[in-house]
């Protein structure tokens, strides 16, 4: 049963008789057991819900300018008496029972003891979380402690993420009992529907222990603080990463928990074949014996290994290749470049059981995010055809170059012809499944919610409701990309076999103007264009006859015989001032070409090269019978203060 008891009317409540607050009691033998503060802020009506089974807990102070309410734990929760509508009284509020929408924006209320200002990753602040269920799910008013989390997104951004552990388990919004909960800020995601994306699809394709999404506006201590996602924090638990206590792993490739941005940290190794920044993150410190790591280590080490060999046999007794596939096929699909790093990879296994990929996480790294402006930008959907794996992975051909750990397993015939067929199950049914989800998330955002979070959080030229369609659409395109990418993926074995090279031909040349910023350096908003036509007009090659995959670029000396390639990219070349191809340390400038042929990425060394003009040239190499034909790329590069 719910009644409002108590109808707060400006200053003139507070005057109320003993009498007054007599007459609004409860029945005789109803016990309240919620008081329910109903406030205004940002343009709208709130209800915090407290657990406090008396109307004396409720106090006037400062001056009768705020109203206080205290719990049955004795924690004093201040309002402003300016922004107190009503207060209601429940004898119980929703539990579990009744109606649920995972899809609504909820409230969520933490007040931190004494006001505390929430300034670390590390240390944590005694709290009390106020969760309004809003009659689809339990209410919660519970003790815990908060601190802040993540890496950029805590260093970067004003609007922090933060982890809340709970003194006791609970379900919260329906996700399954535990103490720990994580709220993402998503601040450069200006849609907030990133990583909510993922975990969908994650879902839905099969992959284990992955996250949920609850949206929550956050109150800190009375303040807004916007729109958060309210998931699950990545750990071991019989909710959560259900492994085993004796003997189950929980392992993270991560570059900033892994031993070289983290020295000092005893639970992170180098992985024995490809050198990967691994992290232990179960068994915790308290379980983690120098045995018990030396043997985790020796555990992946032998996946490692089988993985080096491109033994498929070997690698699916020790791997789940369904989880493998997925997982990759997701990562490519969403352009995540964290997997170079890498960062935020998590794998599992359990006693006698396979190691298995996921769960997912973090991904507003991906969707062709602009890290020319990572500081401030939030540029997403950009170019959809840059890849993770390439056209043929096991080659490297693709935009970032990802540990062989990921692409080594291309070179089985049996890892390509099932990540070919899982891929196709999944293609035709996946954006009108996955987003056919999402728009019951959009639509409930934008019935306010993100309205307020652009006031709190305004971000220049952006909107929630034109990035969305900027997301869908990036998507869409991303989709029929991807699956041509995947069907185009050469089974080993089954290359095309070229006839010998009986006669090179010079086909032509091509004159292309750069200018590039010294101030810029490396991180050059421009590209070298070359006119993709022209090439193939020059080659004699028709649009349906050329193969990308058999396209070689080389740097060439200034007497026309090819240099070496001393970039990252999987083609390119540093050039020295005499406009020759050498390493790094005597280069002024560069090309680097990753799996778009046409669009090359260049940058200057701005502490060997200044107020200065260079002429350097590239050469398109490709064999059209026995004969290889070529054309130069001359690139005039102009370089300004």
């Amino acid at each position: 049963m719910k009644a409002r008891f108590w109808a707060i009317l400006g200053l003139a409540l507070f005057v109320a008789t003993a009498a007054t607050a007599q007459e609004a009691t409860p029945p005789e033998g109803t016990a309240i057991e919620w008081l329910r503060i109903h406030h205004h802020s940002v343009g709208h009506e709130w209800a915090t819900p407290i657990h406090a089974d008396s109307l004396s807990n409720l106090d006037l102070i400062n001056g009768f300018t705020t109203l206080r309410a205290r719990t049955n734990a004795g924690f004093a929760l201040p309002f402003a008496l300016s922004s107190v509508d009503s207060i209601d009284y429940a004898t119980t509020l929703s539990d579990e029972e009744e109606a649920k929408d995972p899809y609504r924006v909820y409230q969520m209320y933490v007040y931190t003891a004494n006001a505390q200002r929430i300034t670390s990753r590390e240390t944590y602040v005694p709290c009390y979380v106020a969760l309004n269920g809003e009659d689809s799910y339990a209410s919660r008013f519970v003790a815990g402690q908060i601190r802040g989390r993540g890496n950029s997104t805590w260093e970067w951004y004003d609007k922090k993420p933060y982890r809340i552990k709970l003194d006791k388990k609970h379900k919260m919004l329906g996700m399954a009992k535990a103490k720990s909960w994580v709220l993402l800020a998503n601040y450069r995601d200006v849609t907030d529907l990133m990583n909510t994306f993922v975990f969908e699809l994650g879902r839905w394709m099969g992959l284990p222990y992955t996250n949920h999404t609850r949206y929550v506006e956050l109150f800190v201590n009375g303040d807004y603080m916007g729109v958060y996602q309210l998931t699950e924090q990545v750990q071991q638990g019989e909710s959560r990463v259900a492994v085993s206590d004796e003997a189950g792993i929980l392992l993270a490739l991560d570059m900033d928990d892994g031993p070289e941005l983290s020295p000092s940290a005893t639970d992170n190794f180098w992985s024995k074949d490809f050198q990967l920044p691994v992290v232990i993150k179960y068994p915790d410190d308290e379980l983690l014996t120098a045995q018990r790591k030396s043997e985790i280590i020796a555990e992946f080490a032998k996946l490692e290994d089988a993985i080096k060999r491109k033994d498929y046999e070997a690698a699916s007794q020790l791997m789940d290749m369904e989880s493998m596939v997925r997982y990759m096929m997701i990562q490519q699909l969403i352009y995540n470049v964290e997997l170079s790093a890498p960062r935020s990879v998590f794998i599992h296994k359990d006693a006698g059981t396979k190691w298995t990929m996921g769960p997912l996480w973090d991904f507003d790294a991906g969707y062709d995010f602009d890290w020319n402006d990572m500081y401030h930008g939030h540029d997403y959907f950009g170019n959809y055809r840059e890849t993770l794996f390439g056209s043929n992975p096991v080659k490297r051909n693709s935009t970032y170059v990802c540990s062989r750990f990921f692409t080594d397993l291309f070179g089985c015939k049996e890892f390509v012809q099932l990540y070919k067929d899982t891929w196709n199950h999944y293609a035709d049914s996946l954006m009108s499944h996955t987003w056919g989800v999402m728009e019951h998330y959009i639509g409930h955002l934008r019935e306010g919610a993100m309205t307020r979070e652009a006031q709190q959080w305004p971000i220049s030229g952006k909107n929630f409701e034109t990035e969305v369609a900027k997301m869908k659409t990036w998507l869409d395109h991303r989709v029929t990309y991807t699956d041509n990418i995947i069907n185009a993926i050469p089974l080993p074995g089954e290359e095309e076999v070229l006839p010998a090279i009986d006669s090179q031909r010079l086909c032509g040349t091509i004159d292309v103007t750069t200018a590039m910023s010294w101030s810029d350096g490396y991180t050059q908003n421009n590209v070298v264009a070359v006119d993709r036509q022209e090439v193939m007009r020059l080659m004699d090659v028709a649009e349906g006859q050329l193969r990308e995959e058999r396209v070689k670029i080389v740097p060439l000396n200034t007497d026309g015989t090819e240099g070496k390639n001393n970039t990252k990219g999987v083609f390119g070349g540093w050039f020295n001032g005499s406009d020759n191809p050498r390493q790094w340390d005597g280069g002024h400038v560069y090309i680097e070409v990753y799996e778009d042929l046409f669009n090359w990425n260049c940058g200057v060394r701005n502490d060997t090269c200044y107020d200065d003009e260079h002429t350097v040239t590239m050469q398109y190499q490709y064999q059209v019978g026995s004969e290889l034909r070529k054309v130069n790329v001359r690139v005039h590069f102009t370089i300004s203060w």
